[in-house]
């Protein structure tokens, strides 16, 4: 023991013991750091669920001359391009590579089952039996200012001017090379899901037909329309983002029907904005970054949120049947938030854009678990429903009502057909019966109280007015249930649809999945109203082809797959009798192509009216060209770029691109003259962020010309404007 006035001192011993004590603390430390971080690294690699791959690719087409499919109005086709038309594709894979499931959502008016069969032969032959009809879902947007003609059922063969070849294909090569990309690109990652609502966006257009269903359903909900959002973001292993695809109820239809350019509306310009956030420093259509905001149960729900107005008084419409006291239903119509279309389509974009980045930036919830899908043909016109124990009931052969002949409050139809008529009229009916042929009575009496204007199902020639056969599709990812239907669901159809399969997959072991709709998908049969709603025949329903028990059918078909996939027992579902592929030839009422033209002392590419020398941001410069025909452009070439801003570099001596034909602030405006000439007017709204300095705006096309009366050529050319300076406000 040491004494007071000693200094203690240790044993050899002890310093011995002491150094170890301390040595073997270091060692533990380090080991537990060391075991931490390799348990977390380990970690980051063991969460990747998934093998994900995303791609790109453009879908434009043809935009001039083609009508623009949506609207079904003959005035209104192709008079160029605001933003260009892309296919997105998604591929999820299992970790071992042992099933995957694709979803593509393109900026299309609706997938077609030519379109759908064509992109599943193509990859088929790229392929082999990877990328099926059972795992592979396509689904479009719902623009309405996209070319049309990639139809081979006569009914919109004919609003459609005929089956259009460069359409057709440009639309079918996008989607193919989309999955291209995805495919070539595939990595080890996760998925997250995340929902949320989008405020001030949408309005119901047939609360009428919505107020049918029963008070006890309607108070379930707090909106006439499904303002969630859901969303499944994309991350690689080492949590790089990928992409995003987002589910939302609501028509693109900010561009109304008087817009001759073509365009992605509300939907693609939320794509545009989170694609340009993400893909810092590139152009729009280029970067690794995608995001898709996909269709859902839009049927009966509006982008126009000012609703419908008589455009001649400027009092409210929003009546049962839509009409004016002056004008009738003509003159009622909806239109958006903005001043103008090209506002309201900013405003609708922007505001679901927003949503979806906060709820991308906040994903926590992570999606796990096995892939699984499952597929069907079904004959639409020909399915016994039970609505319970002892009632059975049937769908009917297509048909179309007289209050289709109406459209809606975003688009109205011609001559004095409304809305909500449960009645025909003598002075149609009879016009009808001359021309087509009277409906049979099994078909009127199955469709009830539809008045039947057009009786398609009956209607052969030259080759079936509307598809019998049908795709019902549903694709499961780990948690998620995407269930794909081939037409346009109404709020309370979607909402009950949804629910069905819910409780499918909750009864038979598989709780707490999350369902969502993705819309226009496979083929189109136009709207599926509820058995409610149908009895008052607003468009929706007049366009609820299969009749009254439509909805019914898809919830019993829909309940199978579901079944089907919770029990494990996909490869017993009967695969249906498979769609027809017509032999459809080249007749359409397109214009042909023919030579190009210019005035006297002019030459392709020239300048017709210069831009001014000098700009202020928010302004508008504009240009125009001695033009050609930009079908020459899609025709001869892939991915053509119509224009470009490009900006002065002193210190290179050089000019860079600052913008391109994908740009929300450019247009391109083709104008048809006489004797094959035209002009383009390129105008570029210049952004209020732009950077002060010395700009041009350039034009790319091809002219045809003629080498003898049966051979012609495209010639590329080019023009360019004037240098101007952009300087500070």
């Amino acid at each position: 023991m040491c004494g007071k006035r000693s200094k203690c001192s240790f044993s050899r011993l002890e310093v011995i013991l002491i150094v170890c004590l301390v040595l073997m603390t270091a060692v533990t430390v380090v080991l537990l750091v060391l075991h931490f971080l390799t348990k977390e690294s380990n970690d980051r690699s063991e969460v990747a669920n998934y093998l994900l791959g995303v791609g790109r690719a453009d879908c434009t087409g043809p935009v001039a001359e083609i009508p623009l499919m949506g609207y079904a109005n003959p005035d209104q086709v192709g008079g160029g391009l605001l933003t260009r038309l892309y296919s997105r594709a998604f591929i999820v894979a299992d970790i071992d590579d042992s099933r995957r499931v694709v979803f593509v959502s393109a900026d299309i008016g609706m997938v077609s089952q030519r379109l759908r069969l064509e992109v599943l032969k193509k990859l088929k032959s790229k392929y082999g039996e990877l990328y099926r009809q059972d795992n592979v879902i396509l689904s479009g947007t719902h623009t309405h200012s996209g070319p049309g003609g990639y139809f081979q059922y006569t009914l919109f063969w004919i609003t459609s001017k005929g089956l259009i070849r460069p359409s057709l294909n440009a639309i079918v090569n996008g989607i193919v090379k989309s999955i291209d990309i995805a495919h070539q690109n595939m990595k080890r990652g996760r998925l997250f899901i995340n929902r949320g609502t989008v405020e001030n966006s949408q309005i119901n257009r047939s609360p009428f037909s919505y107020l049918e269903n029963p008070a006890s359903e309607r108070s379930r909900y707090s909106s006439n329309t499904d303002k969630e959002i859901v969303m499944l973001k994309m991350v690689d292993g080492n949590g790089q983002e990928l992409g995003l695809i987002s589910w939302f109820a609501v028509h693109p239809v900010s561009m109304n029907n008087t817009n001759h350019l073509v365009n992605s509306d509300n939907m693609g310009y939320a794509s545009y904005l989170f694609e340009q956030e993400k893909n810092k420093g590139m152009l729009p259509g280029e970067g690794s970054f995608v995001a898709a905001f996909a269709s859902s149960n839009l049927g009966d729900v509006s982008s126009n949120t000012k609703g419908p107005f008589c455009v001649n008084t400027g009092e409210s419409c929003d009546n049962p049947q839509s009409t004016c006291p002056v004008g009738g239903a003509a003159m009622c119509m909806a239109m958006g938030p903005g001043n103008d279309m090209f506002d309201s389509t900013r405003i609708i974009g922007q505001n679901i854009y927003s949503k979806a980045r906060e709820l991308f930036e906040k994903a926590s919830q992570e999606v796990t678990g096995p892939l699984s899908s499952a597929h069907q043909w079904v004959n639409m016109s020909d399915v016994s429903v039970e609505l319970n124990a002892t009632h059975t009931v049937k769908t009917c052969k297509p048909a179309l009502g007289h209050s289709f002949a109406a459209g809606t409050i975003d688009g109205v139809g011609a001559f004095n057909f409304t809305q909500g008529s449960v009645e025909g009229s003598p002075f149609w009916d009879e016009i009808r019966d001359q021309l087509l042929g009277e409906p049979s009575n099994e078909t009127k009496a199955c469709h009830k109280p539809k008045p039947i204007l057009f009786s398609t199902g009956e209607m052969t020639r030259p080759h079936p007015w509307h598809p019998d056969i049908v795709d019902v599709q549903i694709a499961a990812i780990g948690s998620l249930a995407i269930v794909a239907v081939p037409g346009e669901f109404t709020t309370m159809s979607g909402r009950r649809l949804r629910e069905a399969v819910k409780r499918e997959f909750d009864s038979h072991g598989t709780p707490r999945m999350d369902v969502v709709i993705a819309g226009l998908c496979n083929v189109y049969t136009h709207y599926i109203t509820t058995y409610e709603e149908y009895q008052v025949q607003r468009y929706e329903a007049a366009s609820t082809i299969y009749g009254p028990h439509t909805l019914s059918a898809y919830i019993q078909l829909y309940r199978g797959l579901a079944r089907a996939i919770a029990t494990n027992t996909v490869r017993d579902l009967p695969r249906g009798p498979e769609p027809p592929l017509f032999n459809i030839g080249n007749m359409t009422l397109v214009p042909p192509l023919t030579a190009d033209r210019v005035p006297a002392n002019k030459t392709f590419g020239d300048v017709l009216q210069e831009v001014r020398q000098q700009y202020r941001a928010s302004e508008v410069a504009e240009v125009t060209f001695v033009g050609a025909n930009p079908r020459n452009s899609a025709e001869n070439a892939t991915e053509h770029n119509f224009l470009t801003v490009e900006r002065y570099t002193s210190t290179s001596d050089s000019w860079h691109v600052v913008q391109n034909d994908a740009s929300w602030d450019t247009r391109f405006y083709w104008t048809k003259g006489l004797l094959g000439r035209s002009n383009v007017t390129i105008e570029w709204h210049i952004p209020h962020d732009t950077e002060p300095g010395v700009y041009r705006i350039r034009y790319f096309g091809h002219y045809r010309k003629k080498l003898s009366n049966s051979h012609a050529v495209s010639v590329p050319f080019e023009g360019t404007s004037s240098a101007f300076e952009i300087t500070t406000l």
